[in-house]
């Protein structure tokens, strides 16, 4: 059985509100909604967890500049940060993340004090996932 990152902490801003909500819900197993599943168009979708909980929302907007992180040109305003139990874990999402699309943004998967990696999403959003509860 597959496992995911937990999300701990949210609304995205995106040009293409179905790609970003497919990317997130592939990236940490999520669903839609009832009545989101199928693409009319819309220009709001939410993803929920198998509990049903509500975990991410997506928000078209008309123009979105990307994030410049490191860099504080375009600030990256907020960024979600997921754990994974330890490095074995971390080194299989992080490959999931590239594979579904996310960029490398920062590697500190050899960081003694804190294992993690920043990403950005295809949207340019940072996220990380990092070990830890």
């Amino acid at each position: 059985m597959a496992t995911y990152p937990k999300i701990l902490q949210t609304v995205l801003d995106t040009t293409d509100v179905r790609g970003l909500a497919e990317f997130y819900r592939r990236m940490f197993g999520l669903a839609y909604r009832p009545g989101d599943e199928e693409d009319k168009g819309q220009d709001w979708l939410v993803l929920r967890a198998p509990d049903g909980s509500r975990q991410l929302a997506f928000q078209q907007v008309d123009e979105l500049p990307a994030a410049t992180w490191p860099g504080t040109q375009v600030p990256q305003q907020l960024h979600l940060d997921t754990t994974v139990p330890d490095v074995g874990e971390l080194d299989l999402q992080h490959r999931r993340a590239l594979d579904l699309g996310a960029e490398l943004l920062l590697d500190r998967r050899d960081d003694p004090h804190e294992q993690l990696y920043v990403y950005a999403d295809p949207a340019g959003h940072p996220f990380c996932i990092f070990v830890g509860s």
